[in-house]
């Protein structure tokens, strides 16, 4: 024997002997179709494995083949739904076989949740592993017990049942019993309110315990009101949380009024929708508002389910936790509190009075846009994707727990067809029954492209102009892929730039500095609208919307004061008042931020508040809070004064509050800002890379724009022969010029920003 052979066959047994010890470790195993089973694995299996596989309860394998690491087995009988599969191996090592591709093709276009026809009423609910499900109606919304009604499973999944009665003014929910064991949820001594809910009455609980109301189909007089069609690069808009904006006894409202649809919509207010239509912009963005669990497992709760310890408040404000799709949430309705034992939502007032508040908005000429969440459910409360059917509606690890790359658990599957469907239809209902006009959807990468497509078209069926923006990132990060789609989504870029990442060492322009990728070239690109051909992401300037602050990390009133160090983040502030004037130079850098937002192409976005550079000091309460009077960056569970808007705050940088609106005239009066293609633009060599100008041409007339980054120098100008109009500058904004310049000479302080217009 040769010594090669004889290495070789020294090797073969090497290689025998590791894999005899760790042969193979499998991934996953998965019921693909009902004659099909996959199994993903690494390492090394011999084929001799799959003469002794077997199936459990006992069906036949008709054949069974390693394929690329992976095992494939077909089976003569089909597996059932709900039933639980099991695969032996000769080791005896037992696995569970996953329903998973088996569920993918169920669809059906059944009319689900309940119909009213005359007398009859028809329910309709989608659970298709599920043994059995009982349909439970309620006279009384606190009832425990109700009548019960034994649902029939048509072939595609749907249990039905039609009910000859007057069930108007009633409730109803379900019982779901399925397959038990790994992993598996059903549960049926909890009765959970249908998915298609249009309203809902919830118990004061974490676990949201809820019912669904039957309402009268009555038509609600929409008066002539419709959708309002502004194109998505003149978007102006104002994100807010609806309770926020007149919680604050400064609102001026009475105390049984703030924070409701209704108190939203007091003419006689210094908040609410008088001071949002006082600043000008023309579309408000709304924090979730479909039903959502309000309340979290208590604070360090040993016999909760979950022991918590990050949320002593043991609320979720901002409602990034949804239950049901349909449903307004009822917290906000007239007349509701969170007192626990009592409910909200009982007699549906609040369908009714979301539609006020969106006619309401129209009537002013604002759109109204939902920020709304389809990329997981809420994550300690009686969902009733959970106990419907856990495999269908969610993706799961492969030992049958719940994703969280939302990082909020149960992350929902939204490439399954009903799952698809589900949120197409709420999408739908929502643009229907409540004139909605667009939507932000939250984390919006986990939605599957095929998904978005099909959101875009069966909401352009209705309103072609509906506007339709992304949050871009989850599981990814892929701006460019939404314009791709024609979405338009959130320009993070330009946020950075602008004023940076992190306040503690990430400053942007505003500071005098460039952050990571950015530099004088990239702040440009941002300012001509980020286009691909640009070296930017987007195809349209329209989808990029522009924004410096939103709900998420610290305001950028308290990104300035940090990132200027007049304050740590761990400083206990003995003078919120003081703390919240703005110094000179806060008002200075604030300014020009705003400045560089709103003479950048695309739509743009301000979060409420931004615009007096609202401060989130963590206010004094009965909770166990640690960092009281300290400045907050993510206040997501404080239904208090950490949030609510305090208008006195606003009175005080009124300076800063004048500004904002001068700019949003400027923006609404000069197209050129909102409407300006790349070739419209000249920008001029500048030797100091924080100093900024450019002109843009309109039809009619020309306007110069300098912008000075740099903390330390006045930047001397010379400008174009001519007659110049001052629309802003480090003092003040305005919609016509209110200086004039003849002299060509233009200085530039330090911090600040200049538009100038030549008619």
């Amino acid at each position: 024997m040769s010594f090669r052979l004889i290495y070789l066959a020294m090797f073969i047994l090497l290689v025998n002997q590791i894999y005899s010890d760790n042969p193979y470790e499998i991934q996953h195993a998965k019921i693909q179709g009902p004659h099909f089973i996959e199994i993903a694995y690494s390492g090394q299996l011999s084929t001799e494995i799959l003469d002794n596989l077997k199936i459990e309860p006992e069906i036949s394998i008709g054949k069974a083949e390693i394929q690329d690491s992976m095992i494939k087995i077909h089976t003569d009988q089909p597996m059932l739904l709900h039933k639980h599969y099991y695969l032996r191996f000769p080791e005896n090592q037992r696995l569970f076989l996953i329903p998973d591709g088996i569920l993918d093709s169920l669809y059906s276009d059944k009319p689900l949740g309940y119909q009213i026809s005359g007398e009859q009423i028809y329910f309709r609910l989608f659970a298709p592993r599920a043994i059995w499900v009982k349909l439970v109606l309620f006279d009384h919304y606190s009832d425990q017990k109700g009548q019960q009604f034994a649902m029939q499973r048509d072939d595609q999944g749907i249990w039905e049942y039609d009910l000859k009665a007057d069930c108007i003014g009633k409730y109803y929910g379900y019982q779901v019993w399925g397959p038990q064991g790994d992993g598996e949820v059903f549960d049926s001594t909890i009765v959970v309110a249908d998915p298609y809910s249009p309203a809902t009455v919830t118990g004061n609980h974490y676990t949201h315990p809820a019912k669904t109301l039957i309402m009268p189909e009555k038509d609600y007089n929409w008066e002539g009101d419709t959708w309002i069609n502004t194109p998505w690069s003149d978007l102006i808009i104002y994100e807010m949380h609806l309770r926020d904006l007149t919680a604050h006894p400064s609102s001026g409202l009475p105390e049984e009024k703030r924070g409701h649809y209704q108190g939203l919509l007091e003419k006689e207010q210094r908040g609410g929708l008088p001071y949002i239509k006082s600043l000008g912009v023309n579309a408000v963005e709304l924090l979730p508002c479909q039903d959502y669990g309000n309340l979290e497992v208590p604070y360090k709760d040993h016999d909760a389910p979950v022991y918590n310890t990050w949320n002593p408040y043991a609320r979720n404000h901002w409602g990034y936790m949804t239950s049901y799709f349909f449903a307004p949430e009822s917290y906000y309705g007239n007349g509701a509190n969170l007192e626990a034992g009592k409910y909200c939502g009982a007699d549906g007032s609040q369908v009714n009075e979301f539609r006020e508040m969106v006619k309401a908005f129209h009537a002013n000429e604002m759109a109204v846009l939902m920020d709304v969440v389809y990329n997981h459910v809420s994550q300690y409360d009686y969902n009733p994707l959970k106990f419907i059917d856990k495999f269908y509606y969610f993706r799961l690890e492969n030992d049958c727990s719940f994703t969280s790359v939302s990082g909020c658990g149960n992350d929902l599957k939204t490439e399954r067809l009903m799952v698809r469907r589900l949120i197409k239809d709420s999408v739908v209902h929502w643009m229907q029954t409540y004139h909605v006009d667009g939507f932000r959807f939250d984390l919006a990468k986990m939605i599957d492209w095929q998904t978005i497509d099909e959101i875009r078209q069966a909401a352009r069926q209705i309103n072609p102009n509906v506007i339709l923006i992304a949050e871009p990132w989850g599981g990814g990060y892929d701006p460019g892929g939404f314009s791709d789609h024609s979405w338009a989504s959130w320009n993070d870029k330009i946020r950075n730039a602008v004023k940076g990442q992190n306040p503690k060492d990430g400053l942007g322009f505003i500071f005098g500095n460039w952050q990571g990728e950015n530099d004088q070239r990239s702040l440009q690109r941002y300012i001509t609208g980020s286009l691909r051909t640009d070296g930017g992401q987007y195809l349209s300037s329209s989808h990029s919307v522009n924004y410096l602050e939103s709900h998420d990390d610290h305001t950028m009133g308290d990104f300035i004061r940090i990132g200027l160090r007049d304050v740590r983040e761990d400083e206990r502030l003995t003078n919120p008042d003081a703390h919240a004037k703005l110094s000179p130079l806060q008002m200075k850098i604030n300014k020009l931020a705003a400045l560089c937002l709103f003479v950048s192409q695309g739509p743009l976005m301000i979060h409420e508040g931004q615009e007096y550079a609202r401060s989130k000091v963590i206010a004094n309460t009965m909770v166990p809070e640690e960092h009281i009077n300290m400045i907050d960056h993510n206040s997501y569970n404080k239904d208090n004064e950490t949030n609510w808007l305090n208008y006195e705050y606003a009175e005080l940088n009124r300076e800063l509050v004048d500004y904002y609106r001068g700019l949003i005239s400027i923006r609404k009066s000069h197209s050129v800002f909102s409407r300006a293609k790349q070739d419209q633009y000249e920008f001029y060599p500048q030797a100091d890379s924080l100093f900024i100008s450019f002109s843009v041409n309109d039809k009619n007339k020309k306007y110069l724009v300098y912008l000075n980054g740099n903390r330390d120098h006045e930047q001397d100008y010379k400008l174009p022969s001519g007659k110049w109009g001052v629309l802003a500058n480090h003092n003040r904004t305005a919609e016509t010029p209110f200086q004039w310049i003849e002299n060509r000479q233009l200085s530039i302080p330090p911090s600040s920003g200049v538009i100038l217009v030549q008619e």
